[in-house]
């Protein structure tokens, strides 16, 4: 392929609803090499209202989804046309990753909500969105999606590690083939448990440090079948609802549940980080400020936890969600079958353009 040099808009938004991350990048293809240099980037938190709509789309009426996937996307696109003209912009499009609302892929099922068509006709500019479906459609998880930004643009690490509603990491096999794949629920969980107490988060994770581990169920925790599985593998929602709330019961002591919970996940972690020969890890996302947690994350492994700047922490995956638009622009695939399962590598991503 010739050489590329592009401009482009990424627009991240998670499981664990605490904003939508928007970055401005240029893309460049030199002698088969990819880069990017991140020119702006911004995290908007939601408004009550929408806030409160996204926490329960899942339990809305099919009219009432379809009319949030429309109101997701109008406000998708404001943010976007409101961040253009703040950052004087001039992308070529805008690749949305949406908010997730069912992710099933065993039943061929994943929805993410923000209607591409209104993200284009609102903000006027090309959108890119739904980059999941096609990967399950082709019998693969439909997730991670980031790794293939993983491998080619933060290649000079052992493991990426994303800490958001989910932990998932990415990392080549002794083959030079990339894996990866949802590691435990984080976030989505210690969100879940501070809002019974009326707090959005467990700030720099001060809730759950001073809490004391529950061994009983730190080990009913552990004992969850996923984690015996070998990948590909994803996890979403459902599991949580399913696999760890039930566990919780209607208990009182937050702080002990956090700090049971977040050395669950740090042993997870570190289980999933252990191939011979590899040191370095990449942690970004939004559980890097939990000061507490990747204290717990240090001790359990043998990595060397790296947390970069703060514009890539933030705004990693909003990166690659513009970097997956960049291939799908191009037709390019975006999708790995050694990362999802897939019967293929794809392209995934639908594209709506504005009549310009």
């Amino acid at each position: 392929m010739q050489d590329v040099d592009i401009n482009c808009i990424g627009v991240m938004s998670g499981t664990s609803l605490d904003g939508v991350d928007i970055v401005s990048c240029t893309f460049k293809l030199s002698g088969g090499v990819w880069s990017y240099v991140s020119n702006a980037g911004e995290v908007y938190p939601y408004p009550a209202e929408m806030l409160e709509r996204l926490k329960h789309s899942h339990e809305l009426s099919g009219h009432d989804l379809a009319q949030l996937d429309v109101d997701y996307g109008r406000f998708l696109g404001g943010l976007v046309k409101d961040f253009v003209a703040e950052n004087n912009c001039k992308p070529a499009f805008v690749a949305s990753h949406g908010y997730t609302v069912f992710h099933e892929p065993q039943k061929g099922l994943t929805l993410q909500i923000g209607s591409g068509a209104h993200i284009a006709a609102v903000s006027g500019i090309d959108a890119i969105c739904d980059f999941r479906t096609v990967d399950v459609a082709f019998g693969g998880n439909g997730a991670p999606l980031v790794p293939i930004g993983d491998k080619l643009l933060f290649g000079s690490y052992d493991y990426c590690l994303n800490l958001g509603g989910f932990a998932n990491v990415s990392y080549d096999n002794a083959d030079g083939q990339r894996v990866a794949f949802d590691i435990c629920p984080l976030n989505i969980v210690a969100n879940t448990l501070t809002r019974r107490i009326g707090l959005e988060y467990d700030k720099n994770g001060e809730l759950g440090r001073k809490g004391m581990v529950d061994k009983e169920l730190l080990q009913k925790l552990n004992a969850i079948p996923y984690y015996k599985q070998q990948p590909p593998k994803s996890l979403g929602r459902e599991f949580v609802d399913a696999e760890i709330l039930p566990l919780f019961g209607q208990r009182a002591d937050i702080e002990n549940l956090l700090a049971t919970y977040y050395h669950h996940a740090a042993h997870q972690i570190s289980q999933a980080m252990s191939a011979e020969g590899k040191s370095f890890v990449l942690v970004t996302g939004g559980g890097a400020y939990n000061g507490y947690f990747i204290e717990c994350l240090q001790n359990s492994t043998k990595c060397k936890v790296v947390i970069p700047d703060s514009a890539v922490v933030e705004c990693k995956e909003a990166i690659v969600f513009a970097f997956l638009g960049v291939l799908r622009y191009f037709g390019m695939p975006n999708c790995l079958k050694s990362v999802t399962g897939a019967s293929c590598d794809n392209i995934g991503g639908a594209i709506y353009r504005v009549n310009k």
